[in-house]
């Protein structure tokens, strides 16, 4: 046995039988074959798998060796930093995302370093909560969740919950055109759109407020002098109008033909 092997095999030893702070010293070591050894140290605990886990090197089958330990079964804390960890494989966060509370995987959804996966899929198990989300968690949702998390709460069209989300710097104008043209808009939300000052300038958002059936009058009457003849005339092929929403487009059609010269 060369001087490196009886090196590497005492430092194997070592891993299976040190305790307390050596043991903390192995699981920073770069040999793998060592971090594995130390997963079968009946001395080690659960704060040395935490700092294990916090490593940004490891394998996928050291993190899966990880995740199947006995301490892992029982710790919170371990599957949290199992699930920051990039190279944690996807079915294991599959396993280890609905087991954690909403706010963390919304601090997962904005973690430096968390891979667009893993984003995604700590998204998805939000989104999947929000039909049984109090409301004042669906608050706070609102103010700092990602795009698709507040365009998802703004698809719900609760009044409570749309100031915070028309107000969140993440959301997109997809997400509000997609409400517009959705079922769930009413005349109150489709005013705090109209009437909002980050929105209401918004070409497509402004066509989307005047084709919606739903739309207040007043609407009309704010933004039809602000639109092109041609708009005129595609809003008026609109099947979904109600007569009053037509016979204002009229008016406002006829005002244009006496101006004309």
């Amino acid at each position: 046995m060369t001087s490196l092997d009886a090196k590497k095999a005492a430092k194997l030893r070592q891993a299976l039988t040190a305790a307390g702070e050596e043991l903390y010293a192995l699981v920073q070591d770069a040999d793998m074959e060592v971090l594995r050894a130390t997963l079968k140290n009946q001395q080690l605990t659960e704060d040395h798998l935490l700092t294990l886990v916090k490593r940004r090197d490891l394998s996928e089958d050291l993190l899966k060796a990880t995740h199947q330990h006995r301490h892992s079964a029982d710790s919170h804390r371990l599957k949290l930093a199992l699930a920051q960890n990039p190279a944690t494989p996807g079915h294991l966060m599959q396993t280890l995302l609905p087991q954690l509370f909403t706010f963390e995987l919304l601090n997962l959804c904005v973690l430096p370093g968390t891979t667009s996966d893993q984003k995604l899929a700590a998204e998805r198990v939000i989104v999947q909560r929000l039909p049984t989300t109090p409301l004042g968690t669906k608050m706070t949702l609102a103010r700092r969740g990602t795009a698709l998390i507040v365009g998802e709460l703004l698809k719900e069209g609760d009044t409570r919950l749309l100031d915070a989300c028309l107000a969140s710097p993440r959301l997109k104008e997809a997400a509000i055109f997609q409400f517009l043209n959705g079922a769930r808009a009413t005349a109150e939300t489709i005013s705090c759109v109209a009437r909002h000052p980050r929105w209401k300038n918004r070409p497509n958002l402004q066509m989307a407020i005047l084709k919606n059936r739903k739309t207040p009058s007043i609407w009309y009457t704010v933004l039809l002098p602000r639109l092109k003849p041609t708009e005129i005339r595609q809003l008026q092929t609109n099947p979904n109008l109600s007569p009053v929403q037509r016979n204002l487009i009229q008016d406002e059609m006829n005002r244009r033909q006496k101006r004309s010269p």
